[in-house]
């Protein structure tokens, strides 16, 4: 799937596609039947039928009853679409943490390569003290670990309440419904801890691209990409676009997210009337930016050029402005300033190999 208004949205795949929500929901349906259902359903006629009903479950199910006639019976619309969301969400966060791992490979082995490469390190974008290339990257580990730890807390539950959450269809039916299975349709937790995960991928994605974006302008020089992307006017110019890509997904996800937060706040009696019917284009645009996001991560950590010799010749240049903290200390300085940075990147490489081996 392309998308002109999200270059790169094909990396996302067929994830929360409307033929991935339609096989969603006949899986649900399918379930819950104990049996196939042999349907031909066209999405976007689907598509164009769920607005008489406000959802498009109910033009599914007069397509699956005609060829089976007991098909939803003791389910309501919420209860499919909820479940048939819980399923892609659950396919999609595979996905995500498959290339969460491959940036947390290529990190550790980043940081562990450069753990004694010294830079300046900057705050409030002025120089600080020395530092080590191989710190700053376990800045950027440490955020994918997190995020990637949150991701490996989630649930995704189906959704088997019924009209009103009571179950009163089924158990007139005397239909069992599967022990612990939780009815959520006005409590969204599911759905809004989703998206904080979600979140908390970009927000790691782009801690990784805003020092590249800074660290590769040429008068700093100190990373670029492995290929730069060019330009309509100026011939020759390498742009850090794969950084600037990761960046947009992460100044848009997260109002995304609260727009599921809003929704889970605008909740009501036991059904909701509008909440729950918001809360599914966030969630797709939410799921697809973020796999994009990671996907091209992976791309731009692992073309990744680490120029030394500028970080080098950047720390020299900044001179005695550098030592003002050490000296105001000891009247002896070391000849080195790292405090215990090097023992941090071999403890948070070390964690990145625990988390690589739990994972395999």
């Amino acid at each position: 799937m392309a998308d002109l208004f999200w270059p790169g949205d094909e990396r996302a795949g067929s994830h929360f596609s409307a033929e991935d929500f339609v096989g969603a929901m006949l899986a649900v349906e399918e379930a819950w039947l104990g049996a196939g259902i042999d349907a031909l359903v066209d999405a976007e006629q689907l598509a164009l039928d769920a607005e008489a009903g406000g959802n498009p479950v109910i033009p599914l199910v007069r397509l699956l009853r005609e060829q089976a006639p007991d098909a939803h019976r003791g389910l309501t619309s919420q209860d499919v679409v909820d479940s048939a969301l819980m399923r892609m969400s659950a396919s999609a966060v595979a996905t995500l943490r498959r290339d969460l791992r491959r940036v947390v490979t290529r990190l550790a082995a980043l940081a562990a390569e450069h753990r004694d490469t010294p830079m300046v390190a900057r705050t409030l974008t002025q120089h600080a003290v020395p530092t080590t290339f191989g710190f700053r990257v376990t800045a950027w580990l440490t955020a994918v670990l997190d995020a990637d730890d949150d991701l490996a807390r989630l649930t995704f539950p189906d959704q088997l309440g019924g009209a009103a959450g009571t179950r009163a269809a089924t158990v007139e039916l005397g239909v069992e419904v599967p022990a612990g299975v939780p009815r959520w349709h006005t409590t969204r937790a599911p759905v809004t801890r989703l998206g904080d995960a979600l979140v908390g991928c970009t927000d790691a994605c782009a801690r990784i691209a805003n020092d590249v974006v800074t660290m590769s302008r040429p008068e700093i020089g100190e990373l670029s990409e492995g290929t730069g992307g060019g330009s309509s006017t100026m011939p020759g110019k390498a742009n850090p676009v794969l950084s600037v890509l990761v960046r947009r997904a992460a100044l848009t996800t997260p109002q995304l997210a609260a727009t599921l937060h809003l929704a889970a706040a605008h909740q009501v009696d036991d059904r909701a009337d509008g909440g729950w019917h918001a809360e599914w284009a966030p969630l797709r645009d939410l799921v697809r930016r973020t796999l994009v996001a990671a996907s091209q991560t992976v791309e731009l950590v692992a073309g990744l050029q680490v120029h030394v010799d500028r970080m080098a010749a950047t720390l020299a240049a900044a001179g005695d402005s550098v030592l003002a903290e050490q000296r105001s200390m000891s009247d002896d300085p070391s000849p080195t300033y790292l405090g215990d940075a090097t023992a941090y990147v071999d403890a948070v490489v070390a964690r990145a190999h625990h988390h690589l081996e739990e994972k395999r």
